[in-house]
């Protein structure tokens, strides 16, 4: 009789081994983009989550939250390295550069900097005192810099969104940040001569509608 209990253990310390594993490959990446020992971590962590999910339905018709399916290491291999085991070069690189603007309305400048600098506080240690933000330019850079730092990190009451616009080009070459100096508005955003505009996305977050567009639409 086969111990499906015993099984089902060995199967989980399975995941949890390659669990470490992907974290410790993921760890030693340093946020570098297809990092092979990453993938290989990432597929032995699938595969594993994977036995283990299938072992559990059959012994008890139960599944884990982990909706995977198996990956064949070997085609793995094939597809996104090379034979030494290298991440693949792609025969046609691209560099893609996404300029984004997006325009804001401060209905209060106070409720601002109060917000930002509750946000500060709340990323300063304790046992310090945070510097006052002086601003509302300073205010918003503290709200991103204390978010993801994307424009998300801007979606509070404080701020209303006004139009914005997203350009996305294909260039030679990714911007160099030491080649512009620190307070430099336009250089780092100025296109080059060489660069292809693909498409310009127009935000508007808000479309007003007059009275008489809004009786007929209803």
């Amino acid at each position: 009789m086969i111990d499906q209990h015993g099984e089902l253990d060995t199967a989980l310390e399975r995941v949890i081994e390659a669990a470490r594993h992907h974290l410790a490959a993921v760890r030693a990446a340093q946020g570098r983009i297809d990092d092979d020992a990453v993938w290989q971590a990432y597929v032995d962590l699938n595969n594993a989550s994977y036995a283990y999910d299938e072992q559990l339905m059959e012994a008890f018709g139960e599944v884990s939250p982990w909706d995977v399916q198996a990956i064949d290491p070997e085609e793995a291999d094939e597809r996104f390295a090379n034979p030494d085991g290298s991440p693949a070069a792609d025969s046609h690189p691209r560099v893609i550069s996404v300029r984004q603007r997006r325009d804001y309305r401060v209905p209060s400048v106070s409720a601002l900097i109060r917000a930002a600098t509750s946000a500060r506080r709340a990323e300063t240690p304790a046992e310090e005192e945070p510097a006052p933000v002086e601003g509302v330019g300073e205010a918003v850079l503290e709200l991103l810099q204390s978010g993801d730092g994307s424009l998300a990190a801007l979606d509070v009451p404080e701020l209303e969104p006004m139009d914005g616009v997203v350009m996305v080009s294909e260039v030679d070459a990714a911007v160099d940040l030491e080649a512009f100096d620190d307070d430099d508005p336009v250089g780092p955003f100025q296109p080059a001569a060489e660069d292809r505009l693909v498409g310009r996305l127009d935000e508007h977050p808000f479309l007003e509608l007059d009275d008489e567009e809004y009786d007929h639409s209803h």
